[in-house]
């Protein structure tokens, strides 16, 4: 009897390291955007709690640490909010796809205690504050913009990133888009040497850097705003309307732009009348050819998850959620992937 019991507690142990060791062999792992972050957080648990045996562990390093990462294989995806360009494609050792996974807006978020919400800024004048140009609060080219708000006499501190960033990358093209000085001196890029200001890493360090210093003024995604309680500028957008960042104009953004076949836009400074003018899309990075069959079917199983079920948690997160169309067009790419 002793030793069917030991036998029984042998089988058991065995089953129970067996079903340990499928679960662990199905980790995923995924590096990059700082932007999109909060939102792959809530994904990456709630799909685990369908899927038990899948594990999806991503660091959230930044958009250019994304690239690299997916670029040297280390990762089994990467994520970025600017898209690959092609000096990055042609690095890589087998085809990429982009998947579009939600849309969002860079918010310029400040900290002016007396002043409050509803500060309005166009580029051209967000470009000379970040040129290092305009350094005082109640400098004349902001006043004018904001009749009937006190201004202080306050120098401004500048914030922005010091890594390699999908969120620098959105913003600083559409400076680059909207002002000559700024395309001259600084252009677009994911990293780029700043003129002026004070560097924090991932819109974390960002965020935490305008939250704690008066008068400052930085770029971060919209729900690292919303969720630290900072009020955003409202940005003068194309048609002349100055447009707060919100998941409705962000939508609005979009609503214009015509697709490419690999998804590789510019929302930035887009037409519509409601549109805000620092939008994007944000991506997952994935090889086409699946170097392991299991886990690459995992991850297609979570990617149609997430551009379906996944949209209804982007609202409450302050992302706007795929438009129909573009969902359709990326269940076919998705398709693509073995």
């Amino acid at each position: 009897m002793k030793k069917i019991f030991h036998g029984l507690i042998f089988s058991v142990v065995a089953l129970f390291s067996f079903t340990t060791s499928a679960a662990e062999s199905l980790l995923i792992n995924g590096a990059g955007a700082t932007f999109p972050y909060p939102l792959y957080s809530k994904w990456f648990y709630e799909y685990q709690k369908i899927n038990p045996a899948v594990k999806i562990n991503y660091q959230s390093i930044g958009s250019g640490g994304g690239i690299k990462q997916v670029t040297e294989k280390t990762i089994d995806f990467g994520a970025s909010d600017a898209p690959m360009s092609d000096a990055e494609l042609s690095k890589l050792s087998a085809p990429i796809v982009h998947i579009p996974t939600v849309l969002g807006a860079v918010a310029v978020a400040y900290h002016l205690p007396h002043v409050g919400s509803g500060l309005k800024l166009t580029g051209p004048v967000l470009a000379s504050i970040f040129l290092g140009q305009i350094t005082k609060w109640n400098d004349v080219n902001i006043a004018k913009l904001n009749p009937g708000k006190t201004l202080p006499s306050q120098d401004i501190l500048v914030a922005h990133r010091t890594d390699g960033s999908g969120t620098t990358y959105v913003f600083t093209e559409y400076l680059s888009k909207i002002s000559s000085p700024w395309k001259t001196k600084v252009g677009a890029g994911k990293s780029v040497q700043w003129p002026a200001g004070l560097g924090g890493k991932g819109n974390e360090g960002v965020t935490a850097l305008i939250k704690q210093t008066p008068g400052a003024i930085g770029y971060i995604e919209l729900g690292f705003a919303m969720q630290n309680q900072l009020p955003v500028a409202a940005i003068q957008n194309k048609a002349g309307n100055f447009i707060a960042p919100a998941i409705a104009s962000v939508s609005a953004a979009a609503s214009g732009v015509k697709l490419s076949a690999d998804y590789r836009v510019s929302l930035t400074d887009s037409t519509g009348a409601e549109a805000y003018p620092i939008s994007s899309f944000t991506y997952l990075l994935v090889y086409k050819k699946q170097v392991d069959p299991v886990k690459g079917k995992a991850l297609v199983d979570f990617l149609k998850w997430a551009i379906h079920d996944g949209q209804k948690m982007a609202e409450p997160l302050y992302y706007a959620p795929l438009p129909g169309s573009v969902v359709s067009k990326v269940d076919q790419t998705i398709g693509q992937v073995q």
